[in-house]
Parts: structure tokens; sequence; C-alpha cells
């Protein structure tokens, strides 16, 4: 807005390129600023759930990680007993993790994990050649251009909260698959429940349950959506019961001993 204000009272080259100088010096103060006075971590952040999942610590040390491996840490973390509370996302130039570590402290995390990813560059170099550009031909600038960060980054968190042991100790997805029937296309179910996560040292991982198995049984009750898994556990906590899945194929069947509730 200031540019457009007072483009019409640059007569020389020599004023535009110190206008856009000092333009640009102005815009970037303006950004610093900006990002100074807002969290942008907690702008962006997204609940996984609507339990109000927090640390079981009513003041928990939050400990903060970088990382560049997100889908193999989301299964790290899940496999030592935490839970995702949420996450946040955002492109923006430089941002200091601090931002992540007093989000995670405010919604009562236990771990915050960190990345950033390149987007793309725009450097001081690239915005003083286009104001050599202009001033040469005598053209205007559009403000948008000073705008730019000179480095843009794609930052995400995720906030982890650590769980009671719980009474089998496994993370599923229900499974969908594409099948063509009367000349269709056609979404259906698949058997069973996909186990994406065992937890170390829960029930089931005691049992030799693992990652990639599908459970299809637990007692007499079977698994066709989450609901059925919850019901079953709580129906036989405490108790040994048998577990019937697939493994690579094969059906096998497994002893487990369930936790039972305090």
């Amino acid at each position: 807005m200031v540019v457009i204000a007072y483009k019409k009272m640059l007569n020389t080259s020599a004023e535009k390129v110190l206008f856009y100088l000092l333009a640009l010096g102005m815009l970037m103060m303006t950004n610093h600023t900006n990002a100074a006075d807002k969290n942008p971590f907690a702008e962006n952040y997204k609940q996984q759930n609507t339990s109000n999942l927090k640390s079981l610590e009513p003041n928990p040390d939050t400990k903060i990680y970088v990382s560049n491996h997100q889908d193999e840490d989301n299964i790290s973390m899940l496999e030592n007993g935490y839970d995702m509370i949420g996450s946040s996302g955002f492109s923006a130039t430089e941002t200091s993790s601090d931002y992540a570590l007093a989000h995670g402290k405010a919604i009562k995390a236990d771990t915050v994990l960190v990345y950033r990813k390149y987007e793309s560059a725009s450097t001081a170099s690239s915005k003083l050649q286009l104001i050599k550009e202009a001033a040469k031909t005598g053209g205007d600038i559009d403000p948008n251009d000073l705008e730019e960060g000179p480095t843009q980054y794609r930052y995400s968190a995720t906030y982890w909260a650590k769980l009671p042991m719980p009474l089998l100790g496994v993370h599923i997805i229900k499974l969908q698959k594409q099948v063509a029937e009367d000349g269709a296309d056609v979404i259906k179910d698949e058997p069973g429940l996909k186990m994406i996560a065992v937890i170390k040292e829960s029930p089931a991982a005691k049992a030799g349950l693992t990652r990639g198995d599908t459970l299809l049984k637990i007692g007499d009750a079977d698994l066709n959506k989450p609901d059925d898994l919850f019901a079953a556990v709580k129906r036989y906590s405490g108790q040994t019961v048998a577990v019937k899945l697939l493994r690579n194929g094969v059906d096998k069947e497994l002893s487990v001993a369930l936790n039972s509730r305090n």
C-alpha cells in the first residue's frame, strides 16, 4: 500500500532504487515483528480426537525432538505407549522450534516431534536484482514480490501423551478394497482389523502379536469394526483368551493374558 501511494513521487531511477530498498527493509521488519508476536504452531493446531487427551502428569516435563522421518516416528511412538494429542502444519520462513515446545507445554503433551522441509527460496539477492531491473526500465514493482521471505519451509509438529498400559495393547485400522462387481467399482471392507502397531511390553506383545497381523476374533467375538475389539477386550479383561488372526495369509491362534481394569 505504501508503494502505491507514493510511486508517483519517484522521478529518477536512483529515487526508485532507494525507495524500494526502504520498502523492502520495512516489510522484512514488519514480518519479523509479526512472527515474534504469534505462535504459528498454536495457530495451526488441530486436535487429533475429542477425548481431551493429555499427559497423566499434572505438570509434565515436555520433551521436544527434531526429526526427518515422520511416518516411522508415528509408529515408534505408538509402540512405546504414546498416543497423538494433535498436530500442527504450516508454511513459513525461519521459525523457532521453541514455539512448538511452548504449545506442547500449554496442551500438556509429554513429547513434541518437530519436522521442517524445504519448500522454496527467494533470496535477498533476487529481490535486489528485481529492484535494479525496475530502475533500469523505469517500471514499478508489485509489493507482493517484496513480501516473500528469503526461504520458505513446511513445518509440522505432532504432540504426544504417554498412556497407561492398556488391556491388550494394539493400534488397529479397518482396511477396505475396491472390487469390480456387476460392471462397477465397489468399496468393500476387508475381513478383520489390521494392526499398525503393537505396544511394547503389552499383553499383545508378550503373546507374540506383531505389526501387520490381522485380528479376526477374540474369544467368541468376531472383529469386524474397531468397536468390536474395544467391547471384546473389555468383556475378557483379566482373562487369558484365544485370539484368532491372519499372518502373511496364514490363519493362526494365540493365547493372550489380558490386563484387568483397575
